[in-house]
Order: structure tokens, then C-alpha cells, then sequence
């Protein structure tokens, strides 16, 4: 019973924080990704990137984790995008987190918008903070903790692997994580 309740919690939680975004939140998340020294460059490089304004995380033993953003190809919005991921193993709390995920060449971008796109439990990301800079994988295996803003953050490590680079800033919370999962993609065009 109490294992329902935080399977529960972990769902109310990702899909509370992060469906609800409004157009100004996606500036927010830009802005805070473009003042970041390593990602700035990227945005002049990559022929497209996705930005996921609020992903909400939450779990105690199985977890989950939502949120809704956009698409862009050569600087234009060109669709939306959904990102959902199951992760079952240690892990408790919960927290919000912009992520950024540039996609390097035309060919990245259509494995990307092909419908249903994963990342594997081995895909890294970035993860950017003013205090920390840790990588993670998108399945956990790492503690992690919020500190510093969005307006002062920098990277450590950077560069593409199989054509997508993936950044995150902590927006809150505080959660520990030695679990598996990947992430999940939905694409709809304009």
C-alpha cells in the first residue's frame, strides 16, 4: 500500500510541474541556457535544439518524471515535444530541472522528430549549476543537488555524442538517485 503511495506521489508530482508551461517560461529557459559559456556556442553550431522549460521528477523506489517543450530547426519553432521517463531502482525526493538538447546535424534532427524517440539508461547530460557541475545520465546514478541560478550558470564538459549534446539546470528540489530508465520522446509539427 504505502509503495502505491509514492508511485503515486512520483506521478502527481512530474505531471503537476511541468505540463503547465506558458510561452514567457520558454524565453526564461533560452535566455538562462544561452548566458551558460560552454552552450552558448552551440546554439550558433547545431541545426536544431529542444527546450524543455520545467521537467518535474519525483520518486521513493520508482519514479517518474514529465514535461512538455519545443522543437527547434535552424532557430525556428518548428513543433512540440513531450518527454516522459520511468526510472525504478534507489531514489527518493523530488525536483524540477530545464533541460536543453541540441541535435548536431539534419540527421539527428529526424531521428529525433521521427515520432517516438528514447534515450537510452547510458545517454549523459550535462548538468549545469552555479555551485555543482555533475554529469548524469538520464536514468540517475548520481546525487543531486540544487544551488546557484539560472542567470550564473556554467559548464564543465560539452560536446556531441551520437549528435545530440544534453544540458540541464536544477530550477528546485532535492533528490538522490542510483536508478535506471530512459527518457521517452513524443514529436508533433506545427
Amino acid at each position: 500500500m504505502m509503495f502505491k503511495r509514492f508511485v503515486g506521489f512520483a506521478a502527481v508530482f512530474a505531471l503537476l510541474f511541468s505540463p503547465f508551461t506558458y510561452s514567457g517560461e520558454y524565453d526564461d529557459a533560452l535566455a538562462s541556457f544561452r548566458a551558460a559559456d560552454q552552450t552558448a556556442p552551440f546554439f550558433e553550431n547545431a541545426y536544431g535544439y529542444v527546450v524543455f522549460p520545467t521537467i518535474g521528477k519525483g520518486g521513493f523506489g520508482i519514479g517518474g518524471s514529465h514535461g512538455a517543450g519545443r522543437v527547434y530547426a535552424k532557430g525556428m519553432y518548428v513543433g512540440d515535444t513531450t518527454m516522459t521517463q520511468l526510472t525504478v531502482g534507489l531514489q527518493m525526493g523530488a525536483q524540477a530541472f530545464s533541460q536543453m538538447i541540441f541535435l548536431e546535424d539534419e540527421r539527428a534532427f529526424k531521428s529525433f522528430t521521427s515520432g517516438n524517440f528514447e534515450f537510452s539508461a547510458q545517454a549523459t547530460a550535462v548538468a549545469i549549476t552555479a555551485g555543482v557541475s555533475a554529469e548524469a545520465n538520464t536514468g540517475g546514478g548520481t546525487a543531486t543537488s540544487a544551488s546557484g541560478g539560472r542567470n550564473d550558470a556554467n559548464v564543465s564538459n560539452s560536446g556531441y555524442r551520437k549528435g545530440l549534446a544534453i544540458f540541464t539546470i536544477a530550477r528546485g528540489g532535492l533528490m538522490y538517485e542510483a536508478s535506471i530508465g530512459g527518457q521517452k520522446f513524443s514529436y508533433k509539427p506545427l
